[in-house]
């Protein structure tokens, strides 16, 4: 069914979920599995939470740790991911990720957000259904990282 899976993989609480549903689904599947950290371009110096400014150069170093965790999470249950740091708007780079290596399945994680930033900003998921061929699955299930080993490693039905 699915032979090439793209997770959209930020590190956040979603991000992780995405991770954990997605290499599920790999692994029934026994499809390949690709890691996709984005970057989105900003100004030259973005605000964290409490008004804490970093360099762009800082929010990539941020995002390669985070995509070497995500590797790492995915290698130590069994996988051999491509991983790849994208630069941009996160639904469109996620889109031509996954258009370039001819995913059958895109996981995104869904973070809730009020009418309004979804007005503004636009929804990652409702991107990709608009702009892929392939399916995508916005991960809400709560599988936490001890449920998840035990997941992979039983045999699927």
């Amino acid at each position: 069914m699915y032979k090439k899976v793209l997770l959209a993989y930020d590190g956040s609480i979603e991000g992780r979920r995405a991770l954990r549903e997605g290499a599920k689904l790999a692994q029934i599947c026994g499809a390949e599995v690709f890691l996709l950290a984005v970057v989105e371009n900003a100004p030259a110096l973005a605000t964290l939470e409490g008004g804490v400014g970093i360099s762009m150069d800082e929010q990539i170093s941020a995002y390669k740790a985070v995509l070497a965790e995500g590797v790492e999470r995915l290698k130590a249950v069994g996988f051999s991911p491509t991983a790849r740091l994208g630069m941009g708007a996160p639904a469109q780079q996620i889109a031509a990720v996954a258009e370039e290596i001819g995913a059958n399945l895109v996981v995104v994680g869904h973070r809730p957000t009020g009418p309004l930033a979804r007005w503004w900003f636009g929804s990652v998921g409702t991107y990709l259904t608009d702009q892929l061929r392939c399916s995508v699955l916005i991960a809400q299930t709560e599988i936490g990282d001890d449920q998840f080993a035990q997941l992979l490693t039983t045999p699927a039905a």
